[in-house]
């Protein structure tokens, strides 16, 4: 175990430690908590990265880890299986499992069962919002605890989520509009690869959509939620011509969700998402201020 500290406004001594959540066959997932000094209990983020689906691991993001950790918040990053070794809905399952894992061991992580909240960054955005509706979904919560353990619900207190792609059947039409275009841009390509890995299917991609689930009429979970967006980001902001809303993605599905009875926010950020390249958090302004503002708000100890 290592002790570090993040300089912050208001800084908060943490521990970082890497357990074994739940295991496949021989190959272990792990969670990197970042756990505050303290008696507790905290609030507590189940971390969900980003990586269209495939990519990406526990460690990918972990300014924005160290961020919570040093404001008080633990900090649940987490490995899950890749859209390259298991298609949807695996990882939807590996989440929904560490949600009641983390409560299940609350005490432990210095929590409480009814503090717990998800975030999450790009498809690790749309991977929590999911998570977060349908959290009794037996699909989703088909991996059962360890026998004897108490009962447990992956619901949460609330939703952060960074640059969602709360679309992804939107988002896969879009990428291919683009590639088919006159002078092509890259970054088709690998999202469409991606996307076929993790969804196989555009069936799957309607299906595990938040938006559309909303656009359909589903009862689902709606906890308080809000969504950070960057600017120039025609990955994540960007307007669905096969839609009649008339603003773009965020806006439509921050639309759909108030109108469905939930709370949301959408607030942007005066940093740069360009296109076909991860953002770099260091440069993300006061974002990490604002989610922690936001957990403030929302979860009360």
């Amino acid at each position: 175990m290592t002790t570090a500290v993040l300089e912050s406004k208001t800084t908060t001594q943490y521990d970082v430690e890497d357990v074994e959540y739940l295991r496949h066959g021989d190959k272990p997932l792990l969670a990197r908590i970042y756990k505050p000094k303290g008696a507790g209990p905290f609030p507590a983020m189940v971390e969900c990265h980003g990586g269209a689906w495939c990519m990406s691991d526990r460690m990918t993001e972990k300014l924005r880890h160290e961020a919570m950790a040093s404001h008080g918040i633990v900090s649940i990053a987490l490995d899950f299986r890749s859209g390259d070794e298991a298609p949807y809905p695996a990882s939807v399952q590996d989440i929904n499992y560490a949600v009641r894992w983390a409560k299940l061991h609350a005490r432990e992580l210095k929590t409480r069962p009814d503090l717990i909240s998800i975030s999450g960054q790009s498809s690790g955005g749309h991977l929590a919002m999911l998570v977060a509706m349908r959290p009794h979904d037996p699909r989703y919560a088909a991996i059962p605890l360890p026998a004897g353990s108490p009962a447990q619900d992956a619901s949460v207190r609330c939703v952060v989520m960074s640059w969602p792609v709360i679309n992804p059947f939107s988002r896969y039409r879009h990428a291919k509009r683009n590639l088919a275009g006159a002078n092509p841009p890259e970054w088709p390509k690998s999202i469409i690869a991606r996307q076929n890995s993790y969804w196989v299917n555009e069936a799957n991609m309607a299906e595990g959509n938040p938006m559309l689930a909303l656009e359909r009429g589903e009862t689902v979970q709606m906890p308080p939620a809000v969504w950070f967006q960057g600017r120039n980001d025609a990955l994540h902001d960007y307007k669905d011509v096969e839609s009649d809303f008339g603003g773009n993605e965020p806006q439509r599905f921050c639309a759909r969700y108030r109108k469905a009875g939930g709370s949301i926010a959408l607030e942007y950020l005066e940093m740069e998402r360009g296109v076909g390249q991860s953002p770099d958090l260091s440069k993300s302004g006061d974002l990490f201020d604002r989610m922690v503002a936001f957990v403030q708000r929302h979860v009360t100890v």
